[in-house]
């Protein structure tokens, strides 16, 4: 498969008319492949159920598998790819997406909200569910396509707080590592974002982006801090392993090609960010993901 050109495009979600989130069931998986751009991104909060089958799992910089199913929470802006094709073997899967001010934010500040509150933030690194939790809240996931606006609405806040206090969870991405853009300033930020996914192969120098924004350097500096709560070299560095995780997942070149298709320089200057940023070098992390393959995906 070729990724080189791929990058996260963002998807519009609009909820049903009398209705704050949208709900979204496919009793037959196969309606759901080439739905959606594969790599994508959307200010709001997902919840995913996916009964049975197995499948690759990669939000953020994590790639991993499922299998028997999965139930996935993933937070605002973080990209992620599409958890059904024609090899996963699903029978059904469940789709929730609502704001990350849920039902309303004075009502998300109510202190009976708090572990509500404190699992959107979790989330910003994608929460995968597990055991009896997936058990319980994907048949429940299952049946808001049918109830009433009010019923499903205060249905979905009692299955967000069952996550909340579900110790049965794994974090996907490691804390502050993970490809997330900030929801005010869209319009000019995803000017920029374009302009970083078509040229990230290459050394951006401020000037050149800062004239995308139509802005001096400082200003420039002090609005994409503000917005994406890194420096632009931060982001863009962090974009890059991003990046090039999706690489090393799709095992398509040796680790050095990986390096110089995300836009690093040298093969020295991967290694150092990767690692800073991932916890692991190149090598390790592409190694884990063959064990994981190996260890999870079912027997020919």
């Amino acid at each position: 498969m070729d990724v080189t050109n791929q990058h996260p495009i963002r998807e519009l979600v609009t909820p049903t008319p009398g209705t704050s989130f949208l709900v979204k069931h496919y009793p037959n998986p196969k309606e759901r492949i080439n739905k959606l751009p594969n790599w994508h991104y959307h200010p709001e909060l997902e919840l995913v159920y996916v009964k049975g089958g197995h499948g690759r799992r990669h939000v953020g910089s994590h790639v991993s598998h499922y299998k028997d199913g999965e139930l996935i929470l993933i937070g605002s802006n973080l990209p992620h790819w599409g958890f059904t094709d024609r090899f996963t073997g699903n029978k059904a899967e469940t789709v929730v997406q609502f704001s990350p001010d849920f039902p309303t934010a004075d009502f998300l500040n109510l202190p009976e909200m708090r572990n509500v509150s404190n699992l959107f933030d979790r989330a910003r690194n994608g929460i995968s569910f597990s055991g009896f939790t997936r058990k319980s809240v994907g048949p429940r996931l299952e049946r808001l396509i049918d109830q009433s606006p009010l019923d499903r609405m205060l249905a979905l806040v009692s299955i967000l707080q069952e996550l909340a206090l579900s110790e049965e969870r794994e974090s996907l991405n490691a804390d502050g590592f993970h490809l997330q853009i900030a929801t005010h300033g869209y319009d000019r930020f995803n000017d920029i974002q374009q302009f970083i996914s078509d040229n990230f192969r290459r050394d951006i120098p401020l000037t050149e982006v800062a004239g995308v924004a139509a802005m001096t350097v400082p200003a420039f500096c002090r609005y994409f801090k503000k917005v994406s709560g890194n420096t632009f070299i931060a982001y863009l560095t962090n974009y890059r392993v991003v990046y090039a995780c999706k690489l090393l997942g799709d095992d398509h070149s040796t680790i050095a090609e990986v390096a110089y298709d995300s836009g690093f320089n040298s093969l020295s200057q991967f290694n150092r960010a990767f690692r800073r940023l991932v916890g692991r070098t190149p090598t390790e992390y592409r190694a884990d993901l063959r064990v994981n393959v190996v260890g999870t995906l079912p027997e020919e």
